[in-house]
């Protein structure tokens, strides 16, 4: 049985699909299709459910919930690596509400975090990730929410943080920060669902126990990054939730998804999360 799998060329996600893309593990019979895409693009891939099996960030997930299944592998949960709110000057928190904010997205995890702590705040405009600073700068927005390398530059450009909200989630909930997951299609059989797991389990096993053996499939698709660059983006996604997400990470997820059907950040669903 042939499967899309849909996925992302950033280092965490290659490295934890090669050993079943490439036949270094047990995979029951099931091959798999890669569909390689960013994950703004995998989501709405999604939302229109033509993928089998896919990267999503939660905030995504939250509203597909009817029609794919998280798995127990694969996620990337953190902690300490959450996206800050910037500003030129400080704010106060009805200011906030009525500002004009710049996001990485409108499904990703930074924004989902964003409609947690500040729900009222529905100005917002989607730009690349890289575009926020600047746009900050200039005026064009009164905030942005930054993510990545960014996180580590705001200050040296006379920006200043409103807040993390990293640490607004990990303060409020005590869990780690939820960030992409792995899904699977309801559709499905059951049977295969539970098989899907499964494989993903010993591809991220596999993965972690013998981390030098996806490299050459990390590189392809990483081609300008350093090698020690490569192995630190994927030691920051990759752990031991990723392996499988435990008791812990389970309520990581569950938590999330809670406290956004409580504020009105996504539909109500009493559908089980998981696989």
């Amino acid at each position: 049985m042939q499967l899309s799998l849909g996925f992302s060329p950033c280092p965490n996600d290659t490295f934890i699909f090669d050993a079943l893309l490439h036949g270094k593990v047990d995979t029951e019979g099931l091959s798999f299709q890669p569909v390689i895409e960013d994950v703004e693009a995998l989501n709405e891939m999604a939302f229109r459910h033509e993928l089998h099996i896919t990267k999503l960030s939660y905030h995504a997930f939250a509203h597909l919930l009817p029609h794919y299944a998280l798995l127990h592998a694969g996620s990337a949960l953190g902690e300490k690596v959450g996206p800050l709110l910037i500003a030129k000057k400080p704010l106060t928190p009805d200011e906030i509400d009525t500002a004009h904010i710049a996001i990485p997205g409108q499904y990703t995890t930074a924004n989902f975090l964003l409609s947690l702590a500040f729900p009222k705040a529905q100005q917002r405009t989607a730009m690349l990730f890289s575009d926020i600073e600047n746009a900050v700068l200039q005026g064009s927005v009164d905030a942005g929410l930054i993510i990545h390398e960014n996180r580590f530059t705001y200050q040296d450009k006379g920006l200043v943080k409103l807040m993390d909200l990293g640490d607004y989630w990990e303060e409020t909930s005590g869990l780690p920060i939820p960030l992409g997951g792995i899904v699977v299609r309801r559709d499905l059989p059951e049977a295969v669902q539970h098989k899907v797991d499964r494989v993903l389990a010993r591809s991220v096993a596999y993965a972690l126990d013998h981390p030098d053996a996806p490299r050459d499939f990390v590189r392809q698709y990483a081609q300008e990054m350093e090698e020690a660059v490569m192995y630190k983006h994927i030691n920051l996604y990759v752990n031991h939730y990723t392996r499988d997400l435990g008791e812990r990470g389970r309520a990581a997820v569950q938590h999330l998804f809670k406290v956004a059907m409580k504020k009105g950040v996504m539909p109500v669903s009493d559908t089980p999360v998981f696989v």
